[in-house]
């Protein structure tokens, strides 16, 4: 039989599967007994009612069987009150953490258009999930207050967890989420006016423990109101990415969130053309919304045009289901088309560029 100091190093190789750290170091393992019967292990969730318990069951035992143990029972408690803000503490600081402090080592990109229906959420989501394809640690923050889809778009149906105020989002495919659609039922519309849209956002960065992600994917609403001021007011690193469909008309409205971009002194990394063309079973494309916006848009900014994604219903289709074509069917043309987009956007540095000063005319 394996010895106590076994087990517990046995253990330490567990993490929990939101919070990333071994079980032994967030101080879960309460207790090991060693007898000629097995090995029995007492683990406390970090809350009652864990969505995951199941997960770190399987773990668990799988990690003790691992020293040769045939039978392993698992007892569950939950932290109290204390231990979770003890835990809380330890992971997230001793209140919530400051806005440069929560993206401190993360390049963090805003998916952004001027106008909706241009499928900005849809890219967001499958861009996102291609970049943690590519071994990234990626997140996603749910800018979109009043028209929030990502949650359904990505597969997550579970509120978050929350220790003592410190908000665990949830993962799928990879990709750490939050959103206002956790806290809000789809059928009911949320009706903020702008301080509450910034505190809610504010504590979308500040009040969630991301772990420093690699990347921050933002999808943000459409348009140049409210929430893109907010965004660009406390995270002043961000890049911004212009999603258009190819019609002129489009590109003109979407070049108004890059001239917004130049008037916060952000910067514009490049442009996606979405719904490009559909390719018919005769194999020809077929250029439903025309032709030309997203190059016509690349070089009025200055930036690279990123990637065109053709018009696809499986695209539509996984992102009712919550399965992202990337990870779902990664041989279609949209998935090559949108993982392509993930390597531009990697293997570029972000840049700086140059718009037209605007003469805004202030009318009363």
């Amino acid at each position: 039989m394996p010895t106590d100091t076994d087990v517990r190093e046995a253990l330490a190789r567990v993490e929990d599967p939101e919070l990333h750290r071994p079980i032994t170091e967030l101080d879960m393992v309460r207790g090991v007994v060693v007898d000629p019967g097995g090995v029995r292990v007492s683990i406390a969730l970090t809350v009652p009612g864990c969505p995951l318990k199941a997960k770190i069951h399987e773990d668990v035992t799988a990690a003790v069987r691992s020293l040769g143990v045939d039978h392993v029972f698992v007892d569950f408690t939950s932290m109290t009150d204390d231990q979770r803000a003890t835990l809380r503490t330890k992971l997230h600081g001793d209140g919530p953490s400051s806005v440069p402090e929560a993206f401190s080592r993360s390049r963090v990109v805003a998916v952004s258009s001027g106008k909706g229906g241009v499928g900005k959420s849809s890219i967001s989501t499958n861009l996102a999930v291609a970049l943690a394809r590519r071994g990234k640690r990626v997140a996603i923050i749910d800018a979109d207050v009043y028209g929030f889809s990502i949650p359904r778009m990505i597969g997550i149906d579970r509120k978050p967890v929350v220790i003592d105020r410190m908000i665990i989002p949830p993962e799928a495919h990879g990709v750490t989420v939050i959103s206002i659609g956790f806290f809000a039922s789809e059928n009911n519309p949320v009706i903020w006016r702008g301080p509450m849209l910034h505190k809610a956002l504010t504590q979308f960065v500040t009040d969630v423990f991301w772990d420093n992600p690699d990347i921050v994917v933002i999808d943000m609403p459409p348009g140049t109101g409210d929430v893109s001021l907010t965004m660009a007011q406390f995270l002043p690193a961000t890049e911004v990415v212009v999603v258009t469909t190819p019609q002129p008309a489009a590109q003109r409205v979407a070049q108004r969130a890059a001239y917004m971009a130049r008037r916060v002194n952000l910067t514009v990394s490049g442009v996606i053309e979405n719904m490009s063309w559909f390719t018919g079973r005769d194999g020809y494309r077929y250029e439903i919304f025309g032709s030309g916006g997203g190059q016509l848009l690349s070089q009025e900014l200055g930036v690279p045009l990123l990637g065109q994604i053709p018009l696809m219903p499986e695209l539509r289709e996984g992102g009712d289901v919550g399965q992202p074509i990337v990870g779902s069917d990664p041989e279609s043309e949209a998935a090559r088309s949108i993982e392509k987009v993930a390597g531009s956007l990697l293997q570029m540095a972000p840049s700086r560029i140059s718009l037209p000063v605007l003469n805004v005319t202030a009318s009363s």
